[in-house]
């Protein structure tokens, strides 16, 4: 993200999870109710002019308002305020009624107050989230049921938050290829994720010793 794919006035940096149920990320600063917008980027893509290209994209009439989570936040560099999470979905999140609870409440807690999401989930369903994660997620914030189709269970979702929530999604099995993902910077503009390439370098530095497991 910080090489190339965060425009000017931009960065991520991995946010450390100090347990609870409130988004740590969302206290570490101070949310205004009647914030003003920032501008809009001087990057990244337009979606009026270049919709994301993902498989399902829906929106909701209306605006209603874990543990072990692997968290990146993008922050504007102006003000270090928070416009974006991304989070890498774990067995951790899924382990428990009370994680799984905690994960999709910090997430839709996040959306309410305008913060865009990217969410990574490449677990099988479980008895708690039986459409993917994005069926449990969108359904807290009154979307929609969501049925994830046959053959591809796995789900990456990016959310769109204020004034307008959005959600665009693509469902995917194993053995797909990662597709890029929106991450939305602001409800009119986003960057594309890379997430096989990025999958790849990270394994690549990954001692031979240790990627043997994942390999095999």
């Amino acid at each position: 993200l910080n090489k190339g794919v965060l425009p000017r006035g931009y960065y991520a940096l991995a946010e450390q999870v100090a347990g609870g149920r409130i988004p740590d990320v969302l206290t570490l600063q101070e949310i205004d109710n009647d914030r003003q917008i920032d501008d809009e980027p001087s990057g990244g893509t337009a979606v009026a002019t270049e919709p994301p290209r993902v498989s399902i994209s829906v929106r909701m009439e209306q605006a209603l308002y874990a543990v072990k989570s692997n968290r990146l936040a993008i922050r504007r560099g102006s003000s270090d305020r928070v416009v974006a999470l991304v989070e890498i979905v774990s067995a951790g999140n899924k382990g428990s009624q009370r994680d799984f609870k905690a994960f999709v409440d910090k997430a839709a807690d996040a959306y309410h107050q305008g913060i865009n999401l990217l969410i990574i989930d490449l677990y099988p369903p479980t008895s708690r989230d039986p459409q993917g994660i994005h069926g449990a997620i969108w359904g807290e914030l009154g979307g929609e049921p969501y049925l994830a189709p046959p053959g591809k269970p796995l789900t990456l979702a990016s959310y769109v938050g204020e004034p307008e929530f959005a959600a665009y999604v693509e469902p995917i099995a194993v053995g797909d290829i990662l597709p890029p993902m929106p991450l939305f910077l602001s409800p009119t503009h986003y960057v594309n994720v890379p997430l096989e390439e990025s999958y790849l370098a990270a394994v690549a530095e990954i001692p031979d010793r240790a990627r043997e497991p994942l390999e095999a």
